[in-house]
């Protein structure tokens, strides 16, 4: 397989110019396409994972859909080094373990292939950079060394500078940032964040300023992007009561939520709404299915919480009692797809557990949405996703 031709493919599913410009149905096939062709290229070239493929007996196995690719239990990313390539890695990424926890490792060969990752996925969301300043409030991931998060994060906002816009990292030290979000109205703010520090500046924010309609003013214009990363402070909080929390400090900013991990170069948005814009919330159970067999959300029912993905990225549920299985669960484990992984591991089970669904309105995305319900029951706490649901 030429990689390079690959990583061109990939980063084209879903570019307007390419195949969105086609009926759905050719970007899915492709997709399709592309995750076959990894699996094989992964098969033969990375160790570790074809050790595990010998281990279930599937040594020799040429799957024909995505439903037939064994998924690589994320747990090994603790013990092993995984990478498809005789190249040795230009770095590594560490997940945010809590004491006492095993860090998961990820070998990065090709930098730039996360770089174009989440800049493609941040900008498909978010729209293009130098048209909104762009803060990150990341106390604790700037501390220590091998951060996937605080890499993107520097990506982002280097690219924000370099297109007029204004960006920067904070620490503890709430009352620059508040100045900044005050003095950048002249276009919008996006506020990148792990859990425990935006929970820490909202009170901030309530004690500097008390009157709920002044601080409404203020973050009228401000996106708030939760990454989760609780890290073990304080009491384990729902992404409900996270939001609900944020917003009695913010007010009026729209709360997003980012889903990613160390182990996986691209990354899904939830996409919240303002206060007095809000949907009808709803349990999120099925209103129907559609051809595929999907539930259905109607933009009634949508509520935070429900995560997009870009083009090359698709998460599936599998059977927490056949973890093999995944063709027609609606809910379980979740196994992602990250077609970015081609140096590592496109096809990744993760310890998290959640709900498959299909949109019928405003869709996003070319993918099934879903949702991220909690970790399952006896697998460790990951220390930048700690909200249980």
């Amino acid at each position: 397989m030429n990689v390079q031709d690959y990583i061109e493919r990939v980063f084209t599913l879903g570019d307007k110019k390419g195949l969105d410009a086609q009926p759905e149905k050719n970007v899915l096939e492709e997709f399709n396409a592309l995750a076959l062709e990894s699996f094989e290229f992964q098969r033969e070239n990375c160790r570790v994972y074809r050790e595990y493929l010998d281990l279930i007996g599937k040594g020799d196995f040429h799957p024909e859909s995505i439903d037939e690719i064994p998924f690589f239990p994320i747990r090994l990313f603790k013990s092993q080094d995984i990478i498809s390539s005789s190249r040795e890695a230009a770095l590594y990424f560490t997940s945010s373990a809590t004491t006492g926890m095993t860090p998961s490792r990820h070998m990065i060969v090709d930098p730039t292939v996360y770089e174009q990752s989440f800049k493609t996925g941040f900008r498909r969301v978010y729209g293009e950079s130098g048209t909104y300043n762009l803060l990150a409030l990341l106390p604790s991931y700037l501390e220590r060394k091998h951060s996937s998060l605080v890499y993107m994060a520097e990506g982002l906002i280097a690219e924000t500078r370099q297109n007029g816009a204004e960006g920067g990292f904070f620490l503890y030290n709430h009352d620059e940032l508040f100045s900044s979000i005050k003095r950048l109205a002249d276009r919008k703010i996006i506020l990148l964040g792990v859990s425990f520090a935006l929970l820490d500046f909202a009170e901030y924010v309530k004690q500097q300023v008390p009157d709920p309609d002044e601080r409404a003013a203020i973050f009228s214009d401000v996106i708030v992007i939760e990454t989760g990363g609780m890290k073990g402070r304080g009491e384990e909080l729902s992404r409900e009561e996270l939001h609900r929390r944020l917003r009695d400090g913010f007010v009026s900013a729209r709360i997003d939520s980012e889903y990613g991990m160390c182990e996986l170069l691209s990354q899904a948005y939830s996409i919240g709404n303002r206060p007095g814009n809000s949907l009808e919330k709803s349990e999120q159970k099925a209103s129907g299915a559609d051809e595929k067999g999907l539930r259905t959300l109607k933009a009634s029912e949508k509520e935070e919480g429900v995560f997009f993905t870009p083009p090359w990225m698709r998460v599936l549920a599998r059977d927490l009692m056949d973890p093999f299985r995944v063709k027609g669960v609606l809910e379980g484990g979740l196994n992602i797809i990250d077609l970015a992984n081609i140096w590592s591991c496109c096809f990744i089970e993760t310890e998290d557990r959640g709900r498959i669904f299909s949109i019928a309105e405003e869709k996003k995305s070319v993918h099934p949405v879903f949702t991220v319900d909690g970790r399952i029951q006896n697998s460790e706490l990951r220390g930048c996703n700690m909200l249980i649901q």
